[in-house]
């Protein structure tokens, strides 16, 4: 598998990298201001890599990066942003490249998919139609999102849903997986890069990753779930790994 990494990472890296492509310590190109080094991706043991503080296993598939609790009561938007980008509607902060982990998810084979996003009206407008997307690319889209931390020197690990609370009903989110669409480019730009959003629960083109489910286009029914969201500040790992359980998704 690493000669199909060897063979892939120069192909995947002129495809997400803008000329401007982020330094090991990046902020959103927005940010930067001068052109820095490209990425390259470094072998830690076994099958386990590493693009800037991104971790990744080619056997497993599983991503991780290192994120903060950014915010314990308030609405929420974002599930994880850039420390540079919506830190005030977002549970997670990191100062992770997103294009390191676009880089990461294209070299383990997910697929992106835009079946969340309305199609242009003719008007220039969205429209209520959907992008068709084949049952496989849907399928390698999909994966599940849990955080790691540590609590009362335990090392704790849950889907990071049970994270979320819909503010109506309440409850936590439902379990289920996240959707991978791999955001975009603009002008030349990364636009995750440019706008530091990785992972959104209201929904957001320019985000990675976002969530599929119920509610998904409203935002202002998602906060932290009081008392199981640890103090601002925890260090939380998250870890991303395919979803196994592919099922239909809520009409929007």
């Amino acid at each position: 598998m690493l000669r199909l990494f060897l063979i892939l990472f120069p192909v995947c890296a002129s495809w997400a990298l803008a000329e401007d492509a982020p330094s090991a310590e990046p902020k959103p190109v927005a940010e930067q201001t001068a052109e820095s080094p490209k990425p390259s991706v470094r072998k830690l043991d076994g099958t386990r890599y590493q693009i800037g503080d991104v971790i990744f296993d080619e056997k497993s598939r599983e991503i991780r990066f290192p994120t903060k609790v950014n915010m314990i009561e308030g609405q929420l938007e974002y599930l994880i942003v850039h420390v540079n980008g919506k830190v005030h509607e977002a549970l997670l902060s990191t100062e992770i490249s997103p294009t390191h982990l676009n880089l990461a998810f294209t070299l383990l084979r997910y697929l992106p998919s835009h079946e969340l996003y309305p199609l242009p009206n003719e008007t220039g407008g969205v429209s209520n139609k959907f992008p068709q997307v084949a049952p496989d690319v849907k399928a390698a889209s999909r994966v599940t999102i849990e955080v790691e931390w540590i609590e009362d020197g335990k090392v704790r690990r849950i889907p990071v849903n049970e994270w979320i609370q819909h503010g109506i009903k309440a409850t936590a989110m439902p379990a289920g997986p996240w959707v991978y669409g791999g955001s975009d480019f603009f002008e030349g730009k990364f636009i995750a890069e440019t706008s530091g959003d990785v992972v959104a629960i209201f929904l957001a083109e320019s985000a990675l990753l976002n969530y599929p489910g119920e509610d998904r286009d409203n935002d202002d029914v998602w906060t932290p779930f009081p008392k199981r969201v640890p103090a601002e500040g925890t260090n939380v790992t998250v870890i991303i790994t395919p979803y196994q359980n592919s099922k239909p998704l809520p009409k929007p």
